[in-house]
């Protein structure tokens, strides 16, 4: 980040609504918890609140639905992103302004607070072995996006995997050149636990033809799915896809937050199952965070 505490941001820049809310997520400074469960569905905003004690606070713009309230005690956040790291980019950025930009004098704060985020998500198994309605943690995601190459200072970006994927996979060049970030070091350490395995998920730029799905559409690479499949970096295989966790990883580090991104398996791809109880494993995904985080 660079060093613009004393530059006033324009009104172009930093967008805030009549009531001096930010602009998408319709939010005020003291509507945000510095503790932030992050989803994609608006629905499952209410899914992970019916678990809170209070709810203190109800926002709902666009595909961002916002409530904010305390679980044994502790204050959390929980926010839907909708899909796909071009919501990751809008989300990450407001998020980031509501704790660490003075909305009155439009200036970067001198003390920079630092947000625990913690995503919330559906995924799709790519090893056969991973079973449905497991949970797993994202250790490292590669993004297939554009994301993170339009903003600088992107050093934590590991260029030694994403090369070795780019040579296995004979990557087009006519695709992005994707990225590859590590978790937060102490939250993976928190969440870690025998009930949830660590993954190395991919984060793809659509659901259909970048997952690999035909219905009506021929794909650039039919056998895309099967080369991400096997590539193996030092003994570490890719084990699931999804469309935000790499955009969060960038984002978060980018802007001095921790993240970590908490996947409940509804598919494997490989055997072409889906769950039968979707909704049994995403409810154990939410109690088993929200343990964690007031343990």
């Amino acid at each position: 980040m660079e060093d613009n505490q004393s530059k006033r941001i324009a009104a172009s820049e930093l967008i805030l609504n009549p009531d001096g809310s930010i602009y998408h997520l319709n939010l005020k400074p003291e509507d945000l918890a510095t503790t932030v469960i992050v989803v994609g569905d608006p629905d499952r905003v209410d899914l992970v609140s019916d678990y809170f004690d209070t709810i203190d606070l109800k926002a709902f713009h666009r595909e961002f639905k916002t409530h904010t309230g305390t679980y044994r005690g502790k204050r959390i956040s929980v926010l839907s992103t909708g899909i796909g790291t071009d919501n990751i980019d809008i989300v990450f950025n407001e998020l980031d302004a509501l704790v660490n930009i003075d909305f009155e004098s439009r200036t970067v704060k001198e003390t920079h607070t630092p947000l625990d985020i913690i995503r919330i998500g559906t995924s799709g198994a790519l090893q056969p072995e991973i079973a449905v309605d497991s949970m797993l943690v994202s250790e490292l995601a590669m993004g297939f996006d554009t994301l993170l190459h339009f903003y600088g200072n992107t050093t934590f970006l590991d260029t030694e995997v994403s090369e070795a994927f780019m040579k296995h996979t004979q990557w087009s060049v006519q695709k992005s050149h994707p990225y590859v970030v590590h978790a937060d070091t102490d939250l993976l350490t928190k969440f870690a636990s025998e009930n949830i395995q660590n993954g190395f998920t991919t984060t793809n730029v659509g659901f259909y033809g970048p997952q690999g799905r035909v219905l009506r559409l021929a794909l650039q690479d039919p056998f895309l799915n099967d080369k991400i499949a096997s590539f193996n970096y030092k003994g570490r295989k890719i084990t699931n896809l999804e469309m935000e966790t790499a955009g969060i990883y960038g984002m978060s580090k980018l802007l001095g937050h921790r993240a970590i991104s908490l996947n409940a398996i509804l598919a494997n791809r490989p055997n072409g199952q889906f769950s039968s109880k979707p909704k049994e494993a995403i409810h154990k995904l939410v109690q088993h965070t929200l343990d964690v985080l007031v343990s």
